[in-house]
């Protein structure tokens, strides 16, 4: 189990090469959240998130023959990227094995920091597979994601840099996934401010180091796709449960749902990019899932990582318009004659809202031939504000069904 010695001994060999992420004050959130936020922003590092500090350090520790070697690791994204830039930077030749199903910019990215990257499997399970393979047979280091000594202290300098920009920190939360970033942290926060409460959380999906805390050893739970990939790992290391153990207060978790209203509040209130895994402790936090909260209270919430594709982040934008009533689709039956179109966006025009689509269902209706239904998008300024224009439309005499 490593200790603070290790941290702070970590510090200084990836000092210069790793970025001091701020930790800005949240006057939005912390009304949100009933307690005074803050945001540590890992998604600001060169790769778009933490997993830089873990790799430095380990790359440092490695000998002049292990370097000559090279090294391997499995990963889907943030590992990846962190591994092959500070490979990249020590001159050591880094092979990646990610699997098949992984986004193109990812595997763009990595292959841009100068490493290899092969491609195999469905799963990140088989990427894990091949790269030991490869680390056996062609004689390459392994680098683990996160259960390792080396990369847990590595990650745990963000703790250190907690306590120096918030020294009055009362709460730190975090995101679980193999445990070594949240460990880390936890090691270095309870041992300089013992009385700091650390909070995990966890995709409601995955909860694989509740399940291991319960059973007291790692447990493999069910794989499932996440919104917040990032953490759905199925199993808790053996290194990083003790650190859970020993320093992490309480675990709590959030649903897809929750972390996509989150990743929304923190573009539009903080100006922030967050993918899944980065945003799940502002969803908890939002969604009040941590007890004895209050206005006093200091809170450091760490966004672990940026790195979310824009074709998803568009949905989600998407759909949290939807959920705020700011975006509507209404359905509008008539007859199917000249004029009547105009005079529903007549309607739509005085209440003030904003035509985004309009589709015309004739075919595929059910009723009488000489009817159409009028689908419109609408861009609306929120539930009340649908409300009335539904009401105002009714009242006209058209049929409306909000879809």
């Amino acid at each position: 189990m490593i200790n603070l010695q290790d941290i702070l001994a970590a510090r200084e060999r990836i000092r210069g090469h790793v970025a001091v992420t701020p930790c800005p004050f949240s006057r939005p959130f912390s009304d949100l959240c009933g307690a005074q936020i803050h945001f540590k922003l890992e998604n600001l590092q060169r790769t778009g998130s933490f997993k830089e500090r873990g790799a430095a350090n380990k790359l440092a520790l490695l000998t002049p023959e292990e370097r000559a070697r090279g090294i391997v690791a499995a990963s889907a994204g943030n590992h990846a990227q962190g591994v092959a830039v500070n490979a990249q930077r020590l001159g050591i030749q880094a092979t990646i094995v990610m699997p098949e199903t992984t986004p193109l910019i990812k595997a763009q990215a990595t292959k841009s920091f100068g490493a290899k990257v092969v491609f195999f499997g469905t799963s990140l399970a088989d990427a894990f597979v091949e790269a030991r393979r490869i680390e056996k047979e062609q004689g390459a280091v392994f680098i683990h994601a996160f259960d390792d000594d080396a990369i847990i202290a590595g990650q745990g300098t963000a703790g250190l840099e907690i306590l120096e920009q918030v020294p009055d920190v009362d709460v730190v939360v975090g995101s679980i996934g193999g445990g070594g970033w949240l460990g880390g942290i936890a090691v270095a926060v309870k041992a300089m401010k013992p009385s700091v409460r650390v909070v995990g959380v966890e995709s409601a999906l995955v909860q694989k180091m509740r399940a291991a805390l319960d059973a007291g050893a790692p447990v493999l739970v069910p794989a499932a796709s996440t919104l917040a990939d990032g953490i759905a790992v199925s199993q808790a290391g053996d290194r990083t449960l003790p650190l859970f153990t020993r320093y992490v207060d309480e675990i709590v978790c959030v649903d897809d749902e929750e972390v996509a209203n989150a990743i929304l509040l923190l573009i539009e209130k903080e100006k922030t990019v967050a993918e899944g895994a980065g945003a799940a402790p502002a969803a908890a936090l939002l969604q009040h899932k941590l007890k004895g909260l209050r206005p006093a209270l200091k809170v450091v919430c760490v966004i672990s990582g940026g790195n979310i594709d824009v074709n998803l982040l568009a949905r989600i934008i998407e759909r949290g318009l939807v959920k705020e009533g700011r975006r509507v689709m209404l359905a509008v039956r008539v007859p199917d004659r000249p004029g009547m179109l105009a005079s529903i966006l007549q309607v739509v025009a005085v209440e003030r809202a904003n035509v985004l689509e309009v589709h015309h269902n004739r075919a595929f209706l059910a009723g009488p031939v000489g009817d159409t239904e009028i689908d419109l998008t609408l861009e609306t300024r929120g539930a009340d504000h649908i409300e009335s224009l539904i009401a105002t439309l009714s009242s006209r005499g058209f049929k409306v069904t909000r879809r």
